[in-house]
């Protein structure tokens, strides 16, 4: 286990330095809380046996539940086959020890179709497996497991690649009548009501979404074997996420996706994913402009990151903006691990990205860049984004991969202002390649063993 950098916190944090604002931010997010009654979903007919499905049991546990004013649903010990699990107000979930939550894989179950986004775009489409829209106080508790079932035989192949399981000839979200036509709905302003997909359009439900939701606590769980984004609320205000485990290897498997939401805690949890560990996002191209919420208020705290695209990301479906990241005391380390802070978009999405401060980062290995700041994420348009106030204090990366810190901007439109406080990179092949940035601060940098200056670094003008 790497161990965090031996010094004290606000002893690294620059003069200046936006933290200030963290304590007030944190006053802002109380998890919510719930009656002491108890329903157990095997009163209401569910059995643990693993074959049984127990849809209706859960669901009925939630009504009655719902109904009293507020508790805890309880799942016992046991394995409990279901479909879709809808929160209500004033509902805390809450799966026992050795209880498993096992997920159908039946997209048929999956339906009717609900109000949901998908890789930022608004649409009707398959249920999330655990999903809740314009619910309070609502929780996912214990010491159980969610598990999707999703495999190489199910819901990854939807992706359309061969290496999770897709056969050549098959239908896919790649296909022109599903992703791309959801893409060519958003830029036309259809309504969401309209854009109606589900059966025959392949695209993967996420796990856990509350959409259009205040007060919410996810704890202690663990999440496995997603069909893609995992914990990814949507327009949500008051937003705790403690201590919980998540794994998952599929394609665009995401840990956490907090979506336009404000006032989010994501504290003690472990990320092994087969995309972005946490990934900041407020809708994608025209639909991200046309609601305009950006997320921002975010905590990230003592969470630890092994595989993935990513330790910490913002992007790339951010053309509602993110402002006022704090992330500290985090640990990551994998040779699975592509970089550490990834800050990623483009032309297309547009977007303002500000006031992001990382502090007390420890890093053992990562595949690729350290730190990546770049406008020029998949497709190019008219949207130029702004990325400004970067800021990371007390990060010491053992092996750093191929660069150490990458920034790629637009000479109309630079990167501005990074900062980085005491931050050391070792065993990187390139130092760094910076183009279009203005107002680098280095401060107790570097890399290789050599520190680096300000005034030596050499900043291009070239654009990708």
């Amino acid at each position: 286990m790497l161990g965090l950098i031996g010094c004290s916190a606000l002893a690294q944090t620059p003069v200046g330095s936006g933290w200030s604002q963290l304590d007030g931010i944190l006053a802002q997010i109380k998890a919510p809380t719930f009656p002491k009654r108890d329903f157990d979903v095997t009163r209401y007919g569910a059995s643990g046996n693993g074959k049984v499905d127990c849809s209706k049991a859960i669901k009925a546990a939630i009504a009655a539940c719902n109904k009293a004013g507020g508790g805890r649903v309880v799942v016992p010990a046991g394995k409990y086959l279901t479909g879709p699990v809808y929160l209500k107000s004033n509902v805390n979930l809450h799966l026992n020890k050795g209880a498993v939550l096992l997920f159908s894989t039946r997209p048929d179950d999956y339906l009717p179709l609900v109000p949901t986004r998908w890789e930022g775009v608004e649409l009707m489409n398959y249920s999330p497996l655990v999903y809740a829209y314009k619910e309070h106080h609502i929780a996912v508790t214990g010491e159980g497991v969610l598990d999707g079932q999703a495999t190489n035989q199910n819901w990854w192949p939807w992706k359309g690649k061969e290496e999770y399981g897709y056969k050549p000839g098959t239908p896919s979200q790649t296909d022109k009548g599903n992703r791309p036509a959801l893409f060519a709905m958003a830029e036309k302003d259809v309504p969401q009501r309209d854009r109606k997909f589900g059966n025959g359009f392949y695209l993967r439900p996420q796990f856990v979404q509350p959409y259009l939701c205040t007060d919410i606590l996810i704890e202690g769980v663990k999440i496995i074997n997603s069909p893609m984004w995992i914990l990814n609320p949507v327009l949500c205000t008051n937003v705790t996420i403690n201590k919980v485990t998540v794994e998952s290897s599929g394609p665009n498997t995401d840990g956490c996706d907090p979506e336009s939401c404000r006032n989010v805690l994501i504290k003690d949890c472990y990320f092994n994913t087969g995309d972005d560990c946490i990934a900041l996002k407020s809708g994608r191209n025209r639909d991200g402009r046309r609601i305009n919420i950006p997320c921002e208020n975010v905590i990230i705290e003592g969470c630890t990151m092994v595989n993935g695209h990513g330790g910490i990301v913002i992007g790339s479906e951010i053309s509602g903006g993110v402002k006022n990241v704090f992330a500290q005391n985090c640990t990551m380390n994998s040779p699975l691990l592509d970089r550490a802070l990834r800050i990623k978009t483009s032309s297309a999405r547009g977007g303002t990205t500000e006031n992001i401060y990382l502090r007390n980062i420890a890093v053992g290995q990562v595949k690729q860049e350290a730190i990546l700041i770049t406008m020029f994420y998949e497709d190019t348009g008219a949207f130029m984004p702004l990325i400004r106030n970067i800021e990371v204090s007390n990060m010491q990366v053992k092996h750093g991969g191929t660069t150490g810190i990458l920034v790629e901007g637009y000479e109309k439109q630079p990167v501005q202002n990074l900062r980085l406080n005491n931050v050391s990179i070792n065993n990187v092949k390139v130092p760094y390649s910076i183009a279009n940035l203005v107002g680098l601060q280095l401060d107790n940098v570097t890399i290789n063993g050599a520190k680096v200056e300000t005034n030596e670094v050499k900043i291009t003008k070239a654009e990708k």
